[in-house]
């Protein structure tokens, strides 16, 4: 079962994107940042690249290690007295957590970029055997590519909820003579490697990096605003639309692949860190602040300074109309248990529509090139 990222691969060889539902249709036309930018303005990317760095990019990265900081400190709760109610509170600390990477694994750019952050913190689905085998070893390098899918949020998944059947066979096996300290031990090395991991990416950010992504506020292929643009919509097509989508529902397969939900061993949670990632998307889009309502200089400012004010209408619409079709759905689960899932595949239609405009309308209006390459015809 060799993970999320190799099916991926597969995937786009064979076909060739606000905060917490807050814009409705009829919120558009006011949050759509005109206020920011005067009419006859120089669009200035320094000022965007600041707000993404400042109000958006730094502030989920610090969030991100508080949480993963709160998840250690419920772990060692559990680990000295593991209970039941000590794991009903590991597994919140875990959701938590899971929440705001939702707001954070967009970001794959320069420093994450540069350790695959995104890759060891969640690639799905985890791969059990590999897990079940590193937990016997006690000592594996979770470095290596290899494990990539034997760590990260997924891998605590199945750790701290797949494990058995209940909350009481849960606390069995990380109390059992056999290997109940292995396991305590690997959950321990997992959460420690993804604050290191996480603690390195905002380290570089709150130090030089930041400075130096603003800097680059040129117009070229290499300047911060056309590669981050081009970051946004791949991490859209490929790792929300597929990955948290596509795949399972048998888009890109044929047939329908539960077994690649994200989240997969607790019940609705897929659904839930779904919605959180669209959110994120737009909210991005829309320059909002992390964690705030607050409307800074976004894309969507962008680009009603090219007179694009239409454009910028129709994408936030057709974000609010996806979300609007799977708020219809059912869970996943229940979507995936019909050999066609219908609706889930007419709401990932909504998803896909989104596409055509951020990829082609939007970066024709804004003058940047794809950087990427895919094959699944939008």
């Amino acid at each position: 079962m060799k993970t999320f990222f190799n099916i991926l691969i597969c995937s786009f060889i064979i076909l060739g994107c606000s905060s917490s539902g807050s814009n409705s249709d009829d919120d558009v036309s006011t949050n759509n940042g005109s206020d920011n930018i005067s009419s006859g303005t120089t669009f200035q990317r320094s000022e965007l690249l600041a707000n993404w760095s400042d109000n958006i990019i730094i502030p989920a990265y610090q969030s991100l290690t508080e949480a993963l900081d709160n998840l250690n400190t419920s772990f060692v709760l559990f680990s000295n007295d593991t209970s039941e109610s000590n794991l009903v509170a590991l597994r919140t600390a875990w959701i938590e957590a899971y929440f705001v990477w939702q707001r954070v694994s967009m970001f794959e750019i320069g420093p994450a970029e540069n350790i695959d952050y995104r890759l060891n913190m969640n690639i799905f689905p985890a791969d059990t055997a590999q897990i079940n085998a590193n937990v016997n070893i006690g000592n594996a390098d979770l470095s290596l590519p290899s494990n990539r899918d034997a760590k990260g949020f997924p891998a605590l998944d199945y750790l701290l909820n797949g494990l058995a059947d209940t909350d009481a066979s849960i606390v069995a096996r990380f109390t059992s003579a056999t290997d109940g300290g292995n396991l305590l031990n690997y959950t321990e090395r997992l959460i420690l490697d993804m604050q290191s991991l996480t603690n390195q990416v905002l380290t570089q950010w709150t130090g030089v990096f930041r400075d130096q992504f603003v800097a680059n506020d040129g117009s070229s292929s290499t300047a911060s605003v056309d590669r981050y643009i081009n970051d946004y919509i791949f991490y859209y097509e490929r790792f929300f639309r597929a990955g948290k989508v596509g795949i399972p529902a048998g888009v890109f397969s044929g047939s329908t692949r539960p077994q690649n939900l994200e989240a997969l061993h607790i019940g609705t949670l897929s659904n839930d860190l779904f919605f959180e990632a669209l959110d994120a998307i737009q909210d991005f889009f829309n320059g909002v602040a992390f964690n705030t309502s607050s409307n800074g200089i976004g894309l969507d400012d962008y680009l009603n300074s090219t007179n694009n004010n239409e454009l910028t209408t129709l994408i936030n619409s057709q974000y609010n109309t996806a979300r609007n079709a799977f708020l219809g759905l059912n869970s996943f689960q229940v979507e995936l248990e019909n050999t066609v899932p219908t609706s889930l595949l007419e709401a990932y239609d909504e998803i896909q529509r989104v596409i055509p405009l951020i990829k082609v309308d939007m970066l024709s209006a804004l003058n940047i090139n794809v950087d990427f390459q895919d094959a699944d015809g939008d």
